[in-house]
């Protein structure tokens, strides 16, 4: 009778193992669709090194994630209408995080992403006279808007 439950409690152990990394693996493939926010969250760190790194050129894309998290269509990605990123800013509040540049027809939103927990509900891209996004979470709507002054952008106050 030794022999058996030896068996028994081996048998039911390689099953667990076996389960338990089956279910890993399934969670790794689904990924951040199960457990994250759509497009993921940018760091701080990432915010940085982008601002940092010389602006995008204009090529083809295959359904990458885009600034909401949704796949940007096939084709030409978004990029900034001026190639010169030195007028870069970046904002935050506790609903997400903008990155903004002032070109010729304004203010424009190179990127936008929301922290966890939160979504995008609107986004007024631009280029305009002001740009917004506004996040939606647990601890309710955050706007974002911003404008050019003197060339660089600046956190519009008015419309906190």
């Amino acid at each position: 009778m030794g022999r058996r439950t030896l068996l028994a409690v081996a048998g039911w152990l390689a099953t667990a193992v076996v389960a338990t990394l089956i279910g890993l693996a399934a969670i790794r493939l689904v990924g951040e669709s199960l457990t994250g926010t759509p497009g993921g969250v940018r760091s701080q760190e990432e915010i940085a090194r982008e601002l940092a790194a010389p602006p995008r050129t204009v090529g083809t894309t295959s359904g990458t994630p885009g600034p909401t998290g949704s796949p940007e269509p096939t084709g030409t990605p978004p990029v900034s209408p001026t190639p010169d990123a030195s007028h870069r800013r970046s904002f935050s509040n506790p609903g997400g995080s903008v990155v903004a540049e002032c070109v010729p027809g304004g203010v424009w939103l190179a990127y936008w992403s929301p922290k966890q927990g939160y979504s995008v509900e609107d986004v007024d891209r631009g280029p305009d006279d002001d740009a917004e996004v506004k996040f939606v979470g647990p601890s309710g709507e955050h706007e974002l808007s911003v404008r050019c002054q003197a060339g660089v952008p600046v956190l519009d106050l008015d419309d906190d």
